[in-house]
């Protein structure tokens, strides 16, 4: 599962993106996962003028369904009920979701965020 900012540098093509998590996400083996809390994250930080795209958001969302087959993990109440087991060692509450649903689901995490590894869940960097 990509965390918000992985899915963001690697649409954008940004340099941010390590190698291996860029491996990771173009490995046509993996199953490559993104939660509605990061599309309404990057919405929010694109309103607030904290991040641009080089496309429409439309756009942005359409390349990573199809053009890359990225697939959407929706929020279930298992998702969120497992929040409330987590401890508070990551406050974002975006990414504390995104936690939930990696433990809940037991995938691994693209993610750059070291706050991650305080949870029991495997991240790629």
């Amino acid at each position: 599962m990509l965390d918000t900012h992985t899915l963001y540098w690697f649409i954008e093509g940004d340099a941010k993106l390590s190698t291996p998590a860029a491996a990771v996400i173009g490995e046509p083996t993996n199953t490559i996962l993104f939660s509605p809390a990061s599309y309404w994250e990057m919405a929010i930080k694109i309103s607030l003028g904290k991040w641009q795209l080089n496309q429409p958001y439309s756009d942005f969302i359409d390349i990573a369904l199809v053009n890359y087959g990225f697939e959407i993990l929706n929020i279930s109440p298992g998702h969120t009920a497992e929040l409330l087991n987590l401890p508070f060692y990551h406050r974002d509450p975006f990414d504390r979701l995104l936690i939930a649903q990696a433990i809940a689901e037991g995938v691994e995490v693209v993610s750059a965020d070291t706050q991650f590894d305080a949870y029991p869940v495997n991240r790629t960097w």
